[in-house]
């Protein structure tokens, strides 16, 4: 048996079922005929394949406990014995890879993130803790318990490569847009402008919990309460809208096309110290505004 089957892989720590919904909740959306959508409470993820061929690429692993929900689209999706090529992450945050360790449990296939994000991944290091101070809604207010510890997944978990290519997908490219975390990417794809973001920027004000339980659409800066690279997020979001994206699926929200997609995309862009950045919160400027 391949050693690595037998590695004890883990979730973080401090890793619980987060009671938390929107009304997308269990829900997919075709983009393209190779792109889906799927919605796990308030997060989205995508199956990258044509529908009816065992052969696909899973981007992002969902909200913890939150496997089965995947399991079972993939298997309507692709067949009841598909699995993925590989799973590639836009970053490691919690709701990012909720799904991930009792998906490679069932797959056995490996993961691909940023060299950036793999400490978090590997049981190396913790993120920073989510600023429940900083300007925002509700939710922004009740992130203090969200998880932030690293999963480890041992040699399950790989490096994507140097020169850009994305492992399982010939066509699309993996792009560097960190803020929200340091290693976060986006990937694209030239032929249609498919573009999937990940939080790099995302189309709902994802610290209203009013905003995310209907699904409000509003193309927002990433999601504030933890975002430690301001600078670093802007940049990344001048990046994504350089590419003039046709389709954009992001992180939370709705997907969003054509010229919704792109007027939204500029506005944000022009008033992103604005709109975006938080008045006040920890991680703005680089100072720890939080300390009373």
């Amino acid at each position: 048996m391949d050693t690595k089957n037998q590695e004890h892989i883990h979730d973080g720590e401090d890793y619980r079922y987060i009671p938390a919904f929107s009304v997308a909740s269990g829900q997919g959306v075709q983009i393209k005929d190779d792109v889906y959508a799927f919605t796990t409470q308030i997060v989205n993820l995508a199956a990258v394949g044509v529908p009816g061929q065992s052969s696909f690429v899973l981007i992002d692993a969902g909200m913890p406990e939150s496997a089965d929900d995947i399991l079972e689209m993939t298997r309507q999706r692709f067949g009841r014995h598909s699995r993925p090529e590989a799973i590639l992450l836009t970053h490691a945050h919690f709701d990012h890879v909720g799904g991930l360790v009792d998906l490679i449990r069932e797959w056995q296939v490996p993961v691909y993130a940023h060299p950036e994000e793999i400490p978090y991944l590997t049981g190396e290091k913790s993120y920073p803790n989510p600023d429940p101070s900083v300007e925002g809604g509700l939710l922004a207010k009740l992130s203090f318990v969200f998880p932030n510890e690293p999963l480890s997944l041992g040699s399950w978990v790989r490096p994507l490569p140097d020169d850009g290519t994305v492992p399982g997908l010939e066509e699309f490219r993996w792009l560097h847009t960190p803020g929200h975390s340091p290693g976060h990417v986006s990937f694209f794809r030239e032929r249609d402008r498919m573009l999937i973001a990940g939080d790099a920027f995302v189309t709902v004000r994802q610290d209203q919990l009013y905003s995310v339980l209907t699904q409000k659409m509003e193309i927002s800066g990433p999601p504030r309460y933890f975002t430690t690279d301001w600078a670093a997020a802007k940049t990344s979001v001048q990046k994504l809208e350089a590419l003039k994206p046709h389709d954009a699926l992001t992180g939370h929200g709705k997907p969003v096309s054509g010229q919704e997609l792109a007027e939204g995309l500029h506005e944000l862009v022009v008033r992103f110290d604005e709109v975006a950045v938080p008045d006040y919160g920890k991680y703005v400027d680089g100072q720890d505004r939080a300390m009373h």
